[in-house]
């Protein structure tokens, strides 16, 4: 006999969308609504499912890529260790901690601001560089293949749907 998870684990991903939905939908949600928040977190779980596989592919937790992306999105500019534990929502002693383990291990660069010696500067290591584009190239394999159903128009519709809802967030919580 199967026991309460074997059997979750038994239904298909699609039976289990529609069991959630239903869920919602009976307990007085607009079922349009519903499907779209249902799909877009299942879609969520998976893919954070396997980035977290990835990651410790590459010998990295959530907190270091963190900061290998940051750093590598902030253009070559060079980031303060507080500036970093803010976007990565750490205390700044966590991110010291952080820090020495990637130094350690080659990843980042810290050295002292040339205009306010009071200040540490952080940056990649040609190796950080590397880990990260490895990283955003194997990553790119799995959400290809995860969006390969669509034609690049739907995608780019998909897309557009998605940052209009994101945009209204963004005015809710300013609001």
């Amino acid at each position: 006999m199967l026991s309460m998870a074997g059997a979750r684990q038994a239904r298909s991903a699609h039976e289990q969308y529609r069991e959630a939905v239903a869920a919602y939908v009976a307990a007085g949600g607009d079922e349009s609504v519903q499907r779209v928040i249902t799909a877009v977190s299942s879609l969520s779980r998976k893919l954070d499912h396997w980035y977290t596989r990835q990651l410790a592919d590459l010998d990295l937790s959530h907190g270091e890529w963190s900061v290998l992306a940051h750093l590598a999105t902030s253009g070559n500019d060079p980031v303060t260790p507080s500036r970093l534990a803010d976007v990565t929502h750490v205390a700044p002693s966590s991110m010291t901690h952080r820090l020495d383990r990637m130094t350690d291990r080659g990843l980042v660069a810290r050295a002292p601001d040339p205009d306010n010696r009071t200040r540490v500067l952080v940056e990649l290591t040609s190796k950080g560089w590397q880990v990260f584009e490895e990283a955003v190239r194997e990553a790119n394999v799995v959400e290809s293949d995860t969006l390969s159903a669509l034609t690049k128009k739907q995608r780019g519709e998909l897309a557009a749907l998605l940052e209009v809802v994101i945009s209204r967030l963004d005015d809710l919580e300013t609001s």
